[in-house]
């Protein structure tokens, strides 16, 4: 039977979890620039906190495969993540901060694959695009209202309180820890296993020799849309150089995922409609004219406007991938081919936001963004012309 109420629970841990982690990401880029670091260097760790995190999802996915056990691998990722990110109010340098994200990301990476396995195991094949549209609008509202209590605080603490503005942030950060916890409690006590289908082929690690064409073709145009999809840190110091104020910057992030939590479950269902390809291309599509945007604009207004667009199109390109890879894997691989595709695509989080900052720091935010505009149109370019309609990894 399937346990449909996983979706919900799942959502809901994510939720939690967001609004710990916005606590802290929504401020972060400004915290390290205060402490010194450069916006290369901001681009830096984002990107290497995502590629750690891109190994240990393939590998927690195949472990999940192999033992058919999904919750207690998605546990032990949400506890660790919960654990270490807090302890970025300790940080005085920027290494320390990469430390923290470091560990933070083999949280992140342990639990996403079996999560998602769980995900698609718990819901029937129709129904995916709306399953995986819940759980990242549940996800993103978690992040609007972190981003809230960060904005709230920040004020808070501004107008009440003699804090400087770095001893704000490290408060903050602290703080962060409520919500985690409440997170584990809830995944440990409502989420329910749902055994992974066996067989023999399943038994192993996904080779590249078994998989179809056509499914290294859509992986192919994943990772080059990576390469459009740099770190929000990059679109957050975009904003800031555009005129938008510090308080303001969290609000402006806020913008971007109450769009983004409102319109993911929409567009996911959309995707059960209509077909997951097309709209991922349109996701693809919407990506490229957002990253030209940024890369011509002028004023603040033009910020807002393009975080707006920012949210539209995460809702697309966060959500139907995944659901797509549901319906073109076997049962019995999902954990692994999820693993997969999220090694790919973070391998790219680290080159992606590194070049953006910098192009922008030896260059300009035209070229930074111009560079992101082109991989997104190349993306769109190969799922509809070289991607078939339905790929499977072959028995």
């Amino acid at each position: 039977m399937k346990e449909k109420q996983n979706v919900f629970w799942l959502g809901l841990t994510s939720l939690l979890t967001d609004i710990s982690s916005e606590m802290v990401m929504a401020l972060l880029p400004l915290f390290l620039v205060d402490i010194g670091a450069s916006r290369s260097v901001v681009g830096l760790i984002e990107g290497v906190a995502e590629a750690t995190a891109s190994f240990f999802k393939t590998l927690s996915g195949w472990i999940s495969d192999r033992l058919r056990v999904r919750k207690g691998i998605v546990i032990i990722g949400y506890t660790l993540s919960t654990a270490v990110k807090p302890l970025i109010a300790l940080a005085n340098t920027w290494p320390q901060v990469l430390e923290v994200r470091f560990v933070d990301r083999i949280g992140k990476g342990v639990r996403c694959a079996p999560r998602d396995a769980l995900i698609a195991d718990s819901v029937e094949p129709r129904e995916r695009g709306r399953a995986f549209g819940l759980q990242r609008g549940m996800d993103t509202a978690g992040a609007v209202i972190g981003t809230l209590l960060a904005s709230a605080l920040i004020f808070l603490f501004s107008r009440y309180t003699d804090m400087g503005i770095l001893t704000q942030y490290r408060t903050i950060f602290w703080l962060s820890v409520i919500p985690g916890v409440l997170a584990v409690l809830t995944l440990a006590v409502f989420v329910k296993d749902v055994a992974a289908k066996s067989s023999a082929a399943g038994a192993g690690a996904v080779a590249w020799n078994s998989i179809d064409s056509g499914f290294r073709v859509f992986l192919l145009a994943a990772v080059i849309f990576e390469f459009s999809n740099f770190s929000y840190a990059i679109f957050i110091l975009r904003a800031s150089n555009l005129g938008v104020t510090v308080a303001l910057i969290p609000i402006i992030y806020l913008l971007y995922n109450i769009i983004y939590s409102l319109l993911a479950q929409p567009l996911g269902a959309l995707a059960d409609r209509i077909g997951k390809k097309p709209v991922l291309a349109g996701g693809y599509l919407l990506s490229a004219i957002m990253c030209l945007g940024f890369a011509v604009a002028a004023s603040p207004a033009h910020a807002w406007l393009l975080f707006a667009v920012y949210g539209v199109a995460m809702a697309i390109t966060q959500t139907a991938p995944r659901a797509l890879l549901a319906d073109i894997v076997p049962p019995e691989r999902l954990g692994t081919a999820y693993g997969v595709y999220y090694m790919l695509i973070g391998f790219v989080a680290l080159p992606a936001s590194a070049i953006a900052g910098l192009l922008w720091d030896r260059f300009s935010p035209f070229a930074a963004f111009s560079y992101g505009a082109a991989a997104a149109l190349a993306a769109v370019f190969l799922l509809l012309i070289l991607v078939p309609n339905r790929v499977r990894l072959k028995p």
